[in-house]
């Protein structure tokens, strides 16, 4: 078996156990033959030498700041090849501040729609509403989400907010509730994935603590994905 090079970016916002999330993931990574590094920073993205020869890059990062620098690398290693994937606000919510990433991954996290406002308790659960994750046609056919049926989950649901460049393996949809002020029902992206130039993109929106990690459906989603993004041979 060919070693591949995955790199794993994790820090930001504790609230999403970038640490305990990430490892979830490590023992698959290593038993398909990939070389793990680890960083706590995303200093590593404006190494040139090192983004080179990364095949995959999985981010956990919340929110957090990223400098000039360090997303040229990044976006340089996609384009060049280099796979990128992540879940929920590691990806989908990183560098709130920066155009450019939003311009590279396709989509933003927006909002999660909350519990009626005399059901909260001003915690995390308040943001937990009971929702569907629905394959789309293209997601019955793609080797992420191939096999997979419609699901349910309890926790929070993504708004997203995306461009037309994504080509969407699984949307969720948010329902009109009296507490809320839009009209109709809103889908939003779940799952996704995008051409970068060379390189392979996969966003899945859940995931927010460890439990959602350990759904079956979402950790394959997830672990599939790390694969599919991987440098591909004609991206070498």
């Amino acid at each position: 078996m060919t070693r591949k090079n995955a790199l794993v970016v994790r820090g930001g916002w504790e609230g999403h156990q970038p640490v305990k999330a990430t490892e979830l993931f490590l023992p698959f990574l290593q038993r398909n033959g990939y070389d793990v590094r680890i960083e706590e920073s995303t200093d590593v993205y404006a190494d040139a030498a090192e983004m080179a020869g990364t095949d995959l890059v999985v981010q956990c990062v919340t929110m957090s700041e990223i400098t000039a620098a360090q997303l040229s690398g990044l976006r340089a290693a996609v384009v060049a090849g280099t796979g990128f994937t992540g879940w929920h606000g590691g990806i989908a919510d990183s560098f709130r501040a920066s155009s450019d990433y939003l311009h590279l991954v396709g989509g933003q996290f927006a909002t999660h729609p909350g519990k009626e406002p005399c059901e909260r308790q001003g915690d995390a659960a308040d943001n937990y509403l009971p929702h569907t994750v629905n394959i789309t046609e293209l997601g019955r056919e793609h080797p992420i989400t191939a096999g997979i049926e419609d699901f349910e989950l309890y926790t929070e649901q993504y708004w997203v907010l995306h461009d037309d460049l994504i080509d969407v393996l699984a949307t969720t949809t948010h329902p009109t509730r009296p507490w809320h002020p839009w009209h109709r029902p809103v889908s939003s992206p779940a799952v996704w994935t995008r051409r970068w130039g060379a390189g392979r993109i996969v966003v899945t929106t859940p995931g927010h603590s460890l439990d959602v990690l350990e759904n079956s459906q979402v950790r394959t989603i997830i672990e599939r994905g790390m694969l599919w993004a991987t440098r591909t041979a004609s991206a070498s």
